[in-house]
């Protein structure tokens, strides 16, 4: 064994120690180096629109229940790129970094869909929680949301995550919106021992429409005995009534799904109405600005250094460029609770306390989300401002401005 290879052993089992006897949020411990991406969690958003054309296909179609199955593919088809991409590309899951407060990840996508654009912003640090609002032009179809995450141990790093996506799909003539609430899967890390993690989902995860339907997906993996890595199960009934199934599917999220009409047991060639590879399926590549002409509170731009550091295995460097911005961040915060001032999000707003939300008013029960979104472990039920969003791409910031961000926002 190399000296490297001996040296990311000895790390990887402390660390691994280190787990086994931490007692909370697991986000809060520092991973061995060679774990480390140089990723922010606020590009995880992205994975939600890597095939825009099935993101849209729903706007096109007339009969609510076959939207609705076609929400379903899509939100499937997001999976592997949500939870296994990085694992593939790297060999193992990667620890991302921490994002800042006020973080932005902005990007387009431009294909046969038209152009589709992305706006992720770190809402929240303490609870931490990223926001998002994804946007196709052509359609008018539009995915918001929220979420965080809670890691803790037992026998493995288990994730709950924690918040919801709301997706708008204008319908008819009258383009009146129809909205699906969707709950994210929970997961966990397989492959510590080796040193090799990837994850797994478990549980179930559930997409409630406003037209009267329900998606109920339930995830597993490989056993010891049987079963299939990253295996799922789906079924489509109307909302209410869980053993009217109009459609089912089945398969791997990673690999082949295949969609069914009817109950499972009556599963056979001529029940089939639709597949999706998702080992093969070509993603649309999202087109970011050049790094040196981006926000500078853009993922990329702010954590360069950082993640340079990452890249080349300096980890003095990513040590002291880390340490910049979080300490920047701590006088910040510092300095507005001594003002008694707040920190303003760019794009997204906070629905105010005793106000409801129409969206989870109406599907909240069904879909199983809490009226108040869970906003007090996410800081907020976070919803997109269509106003700051227009005033935040129009804004022209001059040297002197974007000197003062870096400086006071990251420490630079």
């Amino acid at each position: 064994m190399s000296s490297t290879a001996q040296a990311q052993s000895g790390s990887w089992s402390a660390f691994l120690k280190s787990i086994a006897s931490f007692n909370g949020d697991l986000s809060s411990l520092t991973a061995p180096p060679f774990i480390l991406s140089s990723q922010s969690l606020t590009e995880f958003s992205s994975y939600w629109s890597t095939h825009p054309n099935l993101l849209v296909a729903a706007a096109s179609e007339t009969d609510p229940a076959k939207r609705s199955l076609l929400v379903l593919k899509w939100f499937l088809s997001t999976l592997k790129h949500q939870y296994a991409s990085r694992s593939e590309q790297f060999g193992n899951e990667k620890k991302p970094l921490n994002p800042f407060l006020g973080e932005l990840f902005l990007g387009s996508w431009n294909d046969e869909a038209g152009k589709t654009t992305l706006v992720s912003e770190q809402v929240s640090h303490h609870p931490p929680a990223t926001a998002y609002c994804i946007r196709n032009d052509k359609t008018g179809v539009q995915l918001e949301g929220y979420n965080a995450q809670k890691a803790t141990f037992h026998t493995t790093i288990i994730v709950k995550q924690i918040g919801h996506a709301v997706l708008t799909i204008p319908v008819g003539d009258k383009k009146e919106p129809e909205h699906y609430l969707i709950t994210l899967p929970s997961l966990h890390i397989e492959g510590l021992v080796f040193g090799a993690p990837f994850v797994e989902l478990d549980g179930a995860s559930h997409i409630t429409s406003s037209s009267g339907f329900s998606a109920k997906i339930d995830y597993s993996g490989k056993g010891w005995l049987s079963g299939k890595k990253n295996s799922v199960i789906g079924t489509l009934t109307p909302t209410g009534k869980d053993k009217e199934v109009l459609y089912n599917v089945t398969g791997q999220w990673t690999e082949k799904l295949e969609f069914y009409s009817g109950p499972a047991k009556k599963n056979s060639k001529s029940t089939l109405v639709d597949e999706y590879d998702a080992a093969n399926a070509k993603q649309t590549e999202l087109q970011l600005t050049p790094v040196e002409k981006q926000h500078p509170l853009e993922s990329r731009r702010a954590w360069a250094k950082v993640a340079a550091g990452i890249q080349s295995g300096d980890m003095d460097a990513v040590s002291n460029e880390k340490c910049k911005i979080e300490n920047a961040q701590r006088a910040l915060r510092h300095k507005e609770t001594s003002d008694e001032t707040a920190w303003k999000r760019r794009y997204f707003t906070a629905v105010p306390v005793g106000t409801k939300d129409p969206v989870l008013e109406k599907l909240g029960a069904a879909g199983g989300v809490a009226l108040d979104g869970e906003r007090d472990k996410t800081g907020g039920l976070w919803r997109f401002d269509a106003k700051k969003a227009e005033a935040a791409d129009a804004e022209k910031l001059s040297d002197a401005e974007i000197t003062t961000l870096e400086k006071e926002v990251l420490g630079q």
